[in-house]
């Protein structure tokens, strides 16, 4: 046994499986190619889900196989479904999809400024060997969270965001080098504080997740505790979504409420929202490292 205080216990051993997520435009007798195509294969499915979008008219589903019982890599499995994938094309509208495979762990790297309560929450689920992502770095416009990422054995990058544009632009550049050398699977946005600029946002579309404390669209922007105070609200909430151009306004992907009174000031609502915010960003991050998140328009598909 390691006598180190940063020892980590063995993680317990989890079947591994190739997850294949699709979505495509929608049309008779998808589902009987895709079952097909892996009974075919000989894939035993674990987990299988479909949903239809009528307003859209498009088709997304997750399908869940087991990996050791395909004698199949996932390259060779993608290249034996591709001419399966290109047959659900229509009208030269492109087929969104992929495998990954859970034997590789998915990487995180996390953005923050100076609240930690959701740092905290995520370095504790991933110490405990129950979140599915391993964390590359963590990147704060302030120090007050470098002891947290040092106590669990994590790189800290200190940049400074000066309030000229010039100066902010520099800074932006710098945490894309410190992140894009990871090439993490989410960028987390751990109450950063800081708006990404829309270049950053393009390069890291569908990876950068943020936690908004507001159940959006409520809310937007800077303050919401003290816009909800005034106007009264009875139920405040948080938001993870996806970050785009449009400040606060990317593919949601979890939300949840506390309910709050006439007696609750800002502060009473920053509080108790914190609980929100934690709980909420821990499972919309879980689902997007886990392949449960599909994006269409400004929507999403959550396969929970």
């Amino acid at each position: 046994m390691s006598n180190s205080p940063l020892a980590q216990p063995a993680r317990a051993p989890q079947e591994r499986q190739y997850i294949l997520t699709l979505g495509c435009p929608d049309s008779t007798g998808i589902v009987a190619k895709l079952s097909g195509f892996l009974a075919e294969i000989g894939a035993w499915i674990t987990e299988a889900h479909f949903f239809s979008d009528p307003e859209s008219g498009w088709f997304f589903t997750r399908q869940a196989v087991r990996a050791d019982e395909l004698d199949l890599t996932r390259e060779e499995l993608i290249e034996k479904m591709r001419p399966i994938v290109e047959e659900l094309g229509v009208d030269g509208s492109p087929v969104r999809w992929r495998v990954t495979d859970t034997g590789v762990r998915k990487k995180a790297v996390i953005l923050v400024s100076k609240e930690g309560h959701c740092l905290q929450d995520l370095l504790g689920r991933v110490d405990q060997n129950d979140y599915p992502m391993d964390v590359a770095a963590v990147i704060g416009n302030h120090r007050v969270l470098e002891p947290l990422a040092q106590a669990h054995d994590i790189p800290f990058h200190y940049v400074p965001f000066p309030k000229d544009a010039v100066g902010k632009r520099a800074s932006f550049d710098e945490v894309a080098k410190l992140v894009n050398v990871h090439n993490p699977d989410a960028v987390v946005l751990a109450r950063f504080m800081q708006i990404l600029p829309p270049d950053l946002c393009e390069m890291w579309e569908g990876r950068a997740i943020n936690i908004h404390h507001s159940f959006l669209p409520s809310f937007m922007g800077a303050r919401p505790y003290h816009q909800a105070h005034q106007r009264g609200v009875k139920l405040i909430g948080a938001t993870c979504h996806y970050a785009t151009q449009d400040l606060d306004d990317g593919p949601i992907i979890e939300q949840d409420v506390i309910r709050v009174s006439h007696k609750d000031t800002p502060r009473d609502m920053q509080r108790e929202g914190r609980d929100a915010e934690k709980q909420v960003l821990a499972r919309g991050l879980r689902w997007h490292l886990e392949d449960r998140v599909q994006v269409y328009g400004n929507r999403t598909v959550v396969f929970d």
